[in-house]
């Protein structure tokens, strides 16, 4: 029988080892289950890191490109108003050095001024004038002058009481006196 507590002895001693073994296997199982635990869940918070899209304060080449092309189309605009304006202020520094309209004085055909238009208290010879856009009751007189008829501004507008000699209004007609006239 002392072989077999001897036996037994042996077996369970080899029991106890395989136990202690199992329990070891076990433990470091456990600690590797906790690492691939902690492992996935790193994992998964990079994924949603690299998923989710970054505020950044960095332009990329092609942010940058497409920038630079906006900006050069902006230019080319800016440059096509600058020549347009450039364009427009030519113009209006030809109207500008445009000698003012001068009055052509119908002269030849003299007609007393109708009843409707204001004429002075004493029948006066002269003449009817339409005033035209940029006329000046100098520039009038001057025109008159130049077709032999020797009247002065202070004459139109004193043939002319109703008149604003300041305003001028383009069709209006007003009446040119001629003392030369008989």
């Amino acid at each position: 029988m002392c072989a077999s507590r001897g036996q037994d002895a042996a077996a369970q001693q080899q029991m106890d080892k395989l136990s202690g073994q199992i329990k070891d296997l076990t433990d470091t199982v456990e600690v590797q289950r906790k690492r691939i635990d902690t492992l996935e869940r790193e994992i998964s918070e990079l994924r949603d890191k690299v998923n989710t899209p970054q505020v950044n304060d960095s332009a990329s080449r092609e942010d940058l490109k497409a920038l630079a092309t906006q900006v050069q189309e902006i230019d080319k605009k800016r440059q096509d108003d600058r020549e347009l304006i450039l364009k427009e202020i030519e113009k209006l520094g030809k109207v500008a050095a445009a000698p003012a309209h001068k009055p052509s004085p119908n002269v030849s055909t003299p007609k007393p001024m109708d009843d409707t238009a204001t004429a002075p208290a004493t029948p006066q010879k002269g003449y009817d004038y339409t005033i035209a856009a940029g006329d000046t009751l100098g520039a009038i007189a001057k025109a008159y002058h130049a077709q032999g008829v020797k009247v002065t501004k202070a004459q139109i507008i004193a043939a002319n009481p109703k008149m604003n000699p300041n305003v001028l209004i383009p069709g209006k007609k007003i009446f040119i006196p001629d003392a030369a006239a008989k």
